[in-house]
């Protein structure tokens, strides 16, 4: 069992409400996302394991069980080219649930047009593999979003 925990603090909302289809659809994977808040700067992992992936808007942490969590931050935010993201860590780094991968700022990234919300994704994982998955109400970084077996 994977417990996945928040990377940030905001509002937890669901996939269906995240506005880009490839995520609303679970077409990446199930999960949730977050609506941050707005003076959160700080986006952490999610789970213990290594950083596979490393965007200045998205990463993947692999856990000893080789299960990847996706963290998204924001929605085509890819088109900032990095700007207003700072990596923290690199790709091939072990990384303990908590710490911190990307400092960042989603009011930077709302002004520049782009939604902050930030699909958190289970990558190759079943609907039903997942539990207790988190769609409302507030959470801070580190609190459970789901499980998964």
């Amino acid at each position: 069992m994977t417990s996945v925990t928040s990377p940030l603090a905001g509002r937890a909302i669901g996939l269906a409400a995240v506005p880009d289809p490839v995520f609303s659809g679970a077409m990446v994977g199930p999960g949730t996302a977050i609506d941050p808040h707005r003076d959160s700067t700080e986006a952490v992992s999610p789970v213990d394991g290594v950083i596979v992936s490393l965007h200045p808007h998205a990463f993947v942490v692999v856990d000893a069980e080789g299960r990847g969590v996706l963290t998204h931050l924001g929605i085509d935010t890819v088109q900032l080219n990095g700007e207003g993201f700072e990596l923290l860590v690199s790709k091939g780094d072990t990384v303990q649930r908590g710490q911190i991968i990307v400092r960042w700022n989603p009011a930077a990234v709302e002004a520049a047009g782009k939604s902050p919300i930030c699909p958190v994704v289970a990558l190759e994982a079943t609907a039903d593999s997942l539990s207790d998955v988190v769609e409302s109400g507030d959470v801070k970084a580190d609190d459970p979003l789901f499980s998964w077996s």
